[in-house]
């Protein structure tokens, strides 16, 4: 079984500086790596304390890759709609080259109507550019020369310059959230699925999930072979009790400015995304307690942990977490508490040897 962290920076810019942030996680992804925590994701965002450090995954993943020696960097994903595929398909062949041949590459669809307006996108035309990039990057991997003429983007005899390292290209993971359709449409490609269970519900996930395994098999894939990764929240501490207590403000904030991020939707509707308008409500709507009662985050202690990972285990299957451990302005010391305590006494309980001995530190 895989596990990751999961960057994703939210929380007050009052309480922590952007150049801090970047630095404690570095510190914490190279002990993660030492660790054997087996992934690295992070997001693209703009213009909010959700998120909005992170507006070019490459970036951090590259000084990430810099400093780890196993862990692979995930981009968490990286917006089609608000790049140029020619521009996008160049940035990530270097990062697979910079890890060399680590890198995972996540596309998302993005989903907040202030992002959209500024890059002057239409909302209901981010499926249709999402496809159509996806489509042309994979063909400036796998071609040598492309001549590409689609609805939004017109390429002539195209050379992408670097190749990927990774042949035919980086594995391709698709974000997806509250539509069948989201979840379905990877399966028919061939792509992995990066889920965040929170946003939609544990029950109501798995069905999705169940959904795009079907999708897998029915399009000829191999069962067993697509792989889905789950974002959670993740505080762990000696006690249950200090880690609940523990929790309550950090989760109090992220979900604070995750609100205020999604506030467009207020006076935003779009046929892609049905049922967004409800998406403010929803989140608002949302404490410390009832992500802990709806099972959405792993908090507690490392038996607690345990415990929570066999019942994801029973209702999706094979799944591979992907924690935040860093979120509404967690410390670096609890942070580093977390990822020592799951290393040490949670990941053994799902870890082959196999896999243990591969992800053993390497001696100087």
């Amino acid at each position: 079984m895989r596990f990751g962290l999961n960057f994703f920076p939210a929380f007050r810019s009052s309480d922590l500086s952007a150049a801090d942030y970047f630095a404690q996680t570095l510190r914490i992804c190279e002990r993660g790596d030492e660790l054997g925590f087996d992934s690295v994701k992070t997001v693209e965002h703009y213009f909010h304390e959700y998120g909005g450090y992170s507006t070019n995954p490459s970036i951090l993943l590259s000084a990430i890759a810099a400093r780890t020696k196993r862990m692979r960097p995930i981009t968490g994903a990286v917006i089609p709609a608000f790049n140029n595929p020619l521009k996008l398909a160049g940035e990530l062949t270097m990062l697979d080259n910079i890890s060399q041949g680590r890198l995972d590459v996540g596309f998302g669809r993005a989903f907040i109507p202030d992002e959209f307006e500024a890059f002057h996108v239409p909302m209901d035309e981010s499926r249709a550019r999402f496809e159509e990039s996806i489509a042309v990057i994979k063909r400036l991997w796998t071609e040598d020369r492309v001549t590409f003429a689609g609805r939004f983007h017109q390429l002539r005899d195209v050379h992408s310059m670097p190749r990927p390292y990774q042949q035919p290209h980086p594995p391709i993971w698709i974000a997806a959230i509250s539509s069948e359709e989201s979840f379905t449409w990877p399966a028919r490609q061939g792509y992995n699925l990066m889920i965040v269970p929170y946003a939609g519900g544990l029950e109501r996930t798995s069905t999705f999930v169940k959904a795009y395994r079907q999708a897998w098999r029915e399009a000829g894939y191999p069962p067993g072979e697509e792989r889905v990764q789950m974002s959670f929240h993740c505080y762990i501490a000696e006690t249950r009790y200090e880690a609940i207590e523990s929790y309550k403000r950090p989760m109090t904030t992220y979900l604070e400015v995750f609100t205020e991020a999604v506030s467009g939707w207020k006076n935003t509707s779009s046929l892609s995304y049905p049922g967004y308008d409800k998406l403010v409500s929803s989140i608002a709507s949302q404490t410390w307690k009832t992500n802990l009662d709806n099972r959405t985050a792993f908090v507690g202690t490392p038996d607690d942990v345990v415990e929570h990972i066999h019942y994801l285990r029973s209702l999706f299957g094979e799944m591979e977490p992907s924690m935040q451990v860093t979120f509404g302005n967690v410390s670096e010391a609890e942070a580093m508490r977390t990822i020592e305590l799951f290393a040490q006494h949670v990941m053994p309980h799902f870890k082959t040897p196999v896999q243990e001995t591969a992800n053993a530190p390497i001696a100087d």
